[in-house]
């Protein structure tokens, strides 16, 4: 799947996604609040840290959120069946995907480092189970995530970011 972040002349972020199933949604973002839009701090975090069930491996598993619509292509018959199932089934993971981008979005966005410790704890909140990532993969996301927004802040032009395809709700 591939992603282009577009800037909206309104100070927006709108995001055409490439699907490998042949349709281009449109996913538009509500960040001009924001230096760093939140779609972005999403598709990094979560190709970083291997979220399939985030927001953008729901949306490759054929997930189309409401805000969404279809610019190109026709949708298969089953769509709607299909993205209520994909979304249902990772909704736990899309709240997981949300706590760890938000917390990168936070520190990247306020130009401060991302203490590991929040991270973790922030994925205590939701999750049981130890926290599955080292110090070295958040501060790696984070870093990706700060290259990105300069690119993005300085640069009128269209940003592009790939999505693999083995990143997809278990």
């Amino acid at each position: 799947m591939d992603i282009t972040f577009e800037h909206d002349p309104r100070g927006e972020c709108f995001a055409r996604i490439r699907r490998r199933d042949g349709l281009v949604l449109g996913l538009p973002s509500f960040s001009r609040k924001f230096r760093v839009p939140h779609d972005l701090a999403h598709a990094v975090t979560e190709r970083a840290l291997g979220l399939g069930g985030g927001v953008f491996g729901c949306i490759a598993a054929g997930a189309v959120f409401g805000n969404m619509r279809v610019l190109e292509g026709k949708p298969r018959h089953d769509a709607k069946a299909r993205s209520e199932r994909v979304l249902k089934a990772a909704k736990r993971s899309i709240g997981v995907a949300e706590c760890l981008s938000g917390v990168l979005h936070e520190a990247v966005e306020h130009g401060r480092q991302l203490r590991f410790s929040v991270a973790r704890e922030t994925w205590g909140i939701l999750e049981q189970d130890p926290f599955p990532y080292s110090e070295r993969e958040i501060r790696s996301a984070s870093e990706k995530l700060h290259e990105l927004a300069e690119v993005w802040q300085t640069s009128g032009e269209p940003l592009e970011f790939s999505w693999p395809e083995r990143l997809r709700p278990a």
